[in-house]
């Protein structure tokens, strides 16, 4: 299966090793997730499949999901509110205490959620494979 690509026409990622402030080639994939998340500027949000199909796997979203909850307990802050669903659902807010908090952090950054899903989700999508 052949990698997502960009303008550059490099695989997204190798074009994330560049920005990994280790440059291992042994990296985990829970690591690749963190350094995707980090990316995501504040006020946009993006899905766990946006993630998966950028580094080549789109059939892992799940698993981005479980590297999402692994998020708080990295090196380095991994903003792992900004992670929803493919609808725009808070679909983590319940690994949150309180669950509402997911919602506070992304309303803290202007994101506007209702019904515990993103407002403007499309124009807000973040998409990792097009903006890497």
């Amino acid at each position: 299966m052949a990698s997502p690509r960009k303008k550059n026409n490099k695989p997204v990622r190798e074009r994330l090793k560049a920005v990994k402030p280790s440059g291992s080639k042994d990296d985990s994939f829970f690591d690749l997730v963190h350094e995707i998340a980090r990316q995501i500027p504040k006020g946009r949000v993006t899905s766990y499949g946006a993630i998966a199909a950028a580094l080549g796997t789109k059939l892992s979203a799940r698993m981005v999901g479980w590297a999402m909850l692994s998020g708080p307990n990295a090196e380095k802050p991994v903003p792992t509110h900004r992670v929803v669903n493919r609808n725009g659902l808070l679909s983590g807010r319940h690994h949150y205490d309180p669950p509402e908090k997911m919602q506070l952090l992304l309303e803290k950054e202007g994101v506007v959620v209702k019904d515990n899903k993103v407002a403007n989700f499309k124009k807000l999508f973040w998409d990792p494979a097009k903006e890497l």
